[in-house]
């Protein structure tokens, strides 16, 4: 064999994953001025950059992350984390919880740049529409300077200004304390024996839980309301018990909560609902289990959320049957341990069990009028899903249900659902659509019921206010839904935008372009891109940029991503929206690149925006501007790529064997030499050529080909698309991939006789398939791979509890029939038929938790192989899923995926893990891989 020279830069190995960087979490201040964004190392201590556009200077904070910007853009607020090396050795020395090493916060003060740091943080809250206030619970005691000239409360402590304590000193207490800081002061009250707390939207008011202290006999659990105003705390609720899902309304005024009387060893909690409205001395009892509103044997569920309507007015919350109690009179040991298994089941019995507890915190919708002191129940077991419109104000709520209709699961994988109008004042429902085969939405405002429905494959809309029901896409000239799906099943649709203003219009796609519809059916849709997306072969879609946005407003300028189809070019367009006339406006373009653009934000009061860019060749960077084709690049991760042999992607196009035109992603080392040859490993799965310019970082892998990695040591990969047909989604696979083989073999470059192929699960399934029909390769790797779809078909998929009949008559199987319909494609798509025509040496992982496909059908493949004495191995990483999780296991993968390519693609010596295997006897001693000689 002749391969190409050692490249002048060093090739890629094993021992760079962990310094390899990557951008995490990034905000921008509201003024635009500031952006604060970490950079973190795949393992060990990253760093918080904060960055000030006018004076383009940076401060960093080592291990810094989670940052938040305070509403005035005159804060930072960030985690720090322990040392790397401090939480590495605590793990080895096996410690646990309270002697871990703990998190610590910085505050920023962006207008001096001074910093100040605070040890033993739990967690720290700022208000989302407030100024000047931070909360934050410490493990610790108050910082050592107080100069506190009395208790605001028997709970709170106020302290000095604290700016130049890093550290805090005093008294230690089993409950966490709560720190209020006065950012702009730095003045700070302590609440000690605190335990859950929120502040308000506006910061006026924080609700705090206080637990017992049992150092301190006179110590009572109850929760405080404090006052940021006065710097004071009024005592809510006393005494023992427990409070749980604090919440505000707006304004910061009114406040609800949860609470509990019995001991937290009573075989039975009774939770009630506590409403508190200034001018009352405490709150009160709004709602509890003997509210006559509440069905028969409900009480209040502790396990709902609580919130207020936006006008204030509403207090919604859940409630839920009680649970029976438990008998302790029984001896566990002498009680039968089974699950019992009815046909008659909603559910089978593993996704019961997978779901139990969430089954067990089930709950269902009511709301609370504080006016009138009156609960209506909203939902109940024949309508699980209620969801308030308008922020809680309409008087509709959308209901359904899927009830009756769930045993289909198991071979649909979707249920059909029924909808229903809920009246928010009176609890009454009137239904809107019967066992629909899709999902639904309410409008903004409540006015129109929406859904899409799967098998007539047009959107509809419901008016809530006369009844009256529109096909309102039948008017569209084109495709609304998926038209390259290739599933044997009804296509999706490619979604909703957003509504216009006051539910005037509802905006969707289609494959390239969006359209603005008539919720009521009579006015004609209007391409809002005026086709422009479909005459370029490039995909728009919206970008939402405010959080709390609700309407898309008429003549506003939006922001739209862009996917060029044929380039696979990535950017952004720029689209006036229509005005009250209705006229379409051309999209125009910001940027349209060979790189991808990701995480796009906005500062909310500035024209200023941050995204990320990369590229396969560009490590991803955070860039910012008021332009976005001019942005300035901030960040530099990963500046030692250029001491290695990187590489270079570029679509590749060649015709299959059924005459179809097809393309993929070629993958080149940096230093490719068009007069040497190279060997080629072939990795898939469906589609990955949209990712033409996505980044592919050198990194331990959880399952699939560690691509940059593979190039820079001088292989050649492609990535080829792949589209199927019903029923033989073997052959489908065998048309693309090995039709690409045999082209790419014709190429002066490639060695086409040490040609490899590698896929995980969907991918590792066709890699198993493809050895069967062809000896063209000269190695495979399989990760999770189905070998036999006539035991497959019955089996479940653990993570889930479901059955796997849905993936082979409806999903990414593509059977299309029932086991018994068509046996005969069942047989003919599954390897292990074909096992004795194998001569490829393969690799398989086959994890024993894998929870998606079970891993009996590696064990399968590798005993019907190793009978039939052909060259195969199979790693199991013990506990593990689907796709590895713990980092030593992708580490060692790794390190044996590399080992077994280069034995029979480059003709390296065999390790010892394949050559003679690891007994049983040397697991975790002896791990393979010295190579023989």
């Amino acid at each position: 064999m002749t391969y190409a020279q050692q490249p002048s830069k060093k090739p890629l190995d094993h021992s760079v994953y962990d310094g390899w960087e990557s951008a995490g979490a990034k905000v921008i201040s509201n003024d635009g001025q500031w952006i604060a964004y970490t950079i973190n190392p795949q393992e060990g201590d990253g760093r918080l950059i904060i960055h000030d556009r006018k004076t383009g200077k940076d401060i960093i904070i080592p291990r810094g992350n989670m940052p938040v910007i305070t509403e005035d853009s005159k804060f930072v607020i960030a985690a720090i984390k322990p040392l790397f090396k401090d939480t590495r050795e605590a793990k080895i020395k096996k410690k646990k919880g309270p002697e871990m090493p703990k998190d610590s916060m910085a505050i920023v003060n962006l207008t001096t740049g001074q910093l100040v740091k605070m040890a033993n943080v739990k967690s720290f809250k700022t208000p989302q529409k407030g100024n000047g206030l931070l909360a934050f619970l410490t493990e610790a005691p108050t910082p050592a300077a107080d100069s506190s000239k009395g208790k605001v409360a028997k709970h709170v402590k106020k302290d000095a200004d604290a700016d130049d304590d890093d550290k805090p000193g005093g008294d230690k207490s089993e409950n966490g304390i709560l720190i209020i800081r006065q950012l702009l002061t730095g003045q700070q009250d302590t609440i000690k024996n605190a335990g859950a707390y929120a502040i308000s939207k506006p910061g006026n008011n924080l609700l705090v839980a206080i637990n017992s202290d049992k150092k301190d006999s006179l110590s009572r659990t109850g929760v405080l309301l404090w006052h940021n105003a006065t710097r004071k705390a009024d005592t809510l609720s006393r005494g023992y018990g427990d409070y749980k899902q604090f919440a505000f309304d707006d304004k910061g005024e009114q406040a609800a909560y949860f609470a509990t009387r019995d001991s937290a060893k009573s075989l039975q909690q009774f939770y009630a609902l506590y409403y508190f409205k200034p001018g009352m001395d405490s709150a009160n009892i709004a709602v509890e289990k003997s509210n006559s509103a509440i069905p028969t044997k409900w009480t209040v569920s502790q396990h709902s959320n609580i919130s207020f309507s936006k006008d204030n007015q509403r207090i919604f919350f859940g409630t839920a049957p009680v649970l029976p109690v438990k008998d302790t009179n029984i001896v566990d040991f002498e009680v039968a341990k089974l699950d019992i298994w009815n046909y008659k089941d909603d559910y089978l019995q593993p996704m019961q069990l997978k779901n139990a507890d969430k089954e067990l915190k089930r709950n269902y919708a009511a709301v609370y009028y504080p006016a009138s002191k009156r609960m209506i129940q909203l939902g109940d077991k024949d309508l699980e899903t209620v969801i308030p419109a308008d922020q809680g104000n309409s008087n509709f709520a959308l209901g359904y249900t899927d009830k009756g209709e769930r045993v289909q699961m198991q071979w649909v994988g979707r249920t059909l659902k029924t909808a229903y109008l809920v009246n928010v004042t009176d609890g009454s429902r009137k239904e809107i659509k019967s066992k629909l085969d899709g999902m639904y939405s309410i409008s903004p405002k409540g006015k129109y019921t929406i859904w899409y429905d799967l098998q007539g494959q047009h959107w509809w809309a419901y008016n809530n206010e006369t009844g009256k029901l529109a096909d309102i896409s039948k008017n569209v000239p084109v495709k609304v839904y998926d038209e390259e799906d290739d599933h044997p099943d009804s296509p999706e649709a490619y979604g909703l935008a957003g509504w216009m203003e006051n539910d005037s219009h509802v905006l969707i796609y289609d494959r390239y372009d969006i359209w603005q519809l008539d919720p009521s059916g009579e006015k004609a849709p209007v391409n809002i891109t005026s086709s422009y997306g479909r005459q370029h072969g490039i995909r728009f879609r919206m970008v939402r940029l405010d959080e709390e946005e609700r309407f898309l407003k008429p003549g506003q300028t939006r922001i739209l991503t862009a996917f060029s189809d044929t380039t696979k070019y990535n950017g952004y367009f720029s689209l006036q929206l229509p005005g009250a006339k209705g006229k379409a406006a051309q999209p125009k373009e910001i940027v349209l690149t060979p790189n991808s653009y990701t995480d796009l934000a906005k500062a909310k009061n500035a024209d200023v925006y941050t995204f990320v860019k990369a590229s396969y060749v560009n490590s991803p960077n955070i860039f910012a501007g008021a332009d976005i084709s001019k942005a300035e690049q901030l960040s530099n991760t990963n500046p030692q790529q250029k001491d290695f042999n990187w590489g270079t992607a570029e679509l590749y196009k060649w015709t299959t064997f059924s005459g179809k035109k097809a393309e993929g992603i070629l993958y080149k080392p940096e230093d490719f030499n068009p007069n040497k040859k190279y060997p080629v490993i072939f990795y898939f799965y469906e589609k990955l050529t949209d990712g033409l310019y996505g980044y592919n970082p050198p990194a331990p892998t959880p399952s699939r080909l560690n691509i940059s990695f593979f190039v820079s040591r001088g292989y050649l990969v492609f990535a080829p698309d792949i589209t199927y047909e019903d029923g033989y989604p073997g052959k489908s696979a065998y048309d693309y991939i090995v039709s690409a083989a045999e082209d790419m073999a014709k190429q002066p470059y490639v060695d086409g006789k040490h040609m490899g192929i590698q896929g995980q699960s969907w991918g590792g399934y066709q890699v198993a398939y493809l050895i069967t029909q062809t000896n063209i390769f000269a190695a495979a790797w399989a990760g999770a791979p189905v070998a036999n779809m006539t035991s497959a078909y019955g089996g479940i998929r653990w993570e889930s509890g479901m059955n796997r009949q849905f993936q082979y008559e409806r999903s990414q199987s593509r059977i299309g029939a029932t086991l018994w319909e068509k046996q005969d494609l069942y047989i003919q798509n599954s390897p292990l038929f074909s096992l004795p025509k194998v001569n490829t040496p393969i690799t398989i992982m086959a994890n024993d938790a894998d929870g998606a496909v079970p891993w009996y059908q590696g064990i399968e493949m590798f005993t019907g192989l190793r009978r039939l004495g052909k060259p195969v191995w199979m790693l199991n990483y013990n506990n593990e899923a689907h796709n590895l999780v713990q980092r030593q296991n992708r580490k060692d993968i790794s390190r044996r995926e590399q080992q077994f390519f280069d034995h029979f693609l480059k003709g390296a010596p065999a390790p010892e893990w394949m050559e003679s295997g690891v007994p049983a006897t040397e697991k975790g001693i002896n791990w393979g891989f010295e190579l023989t000689k």
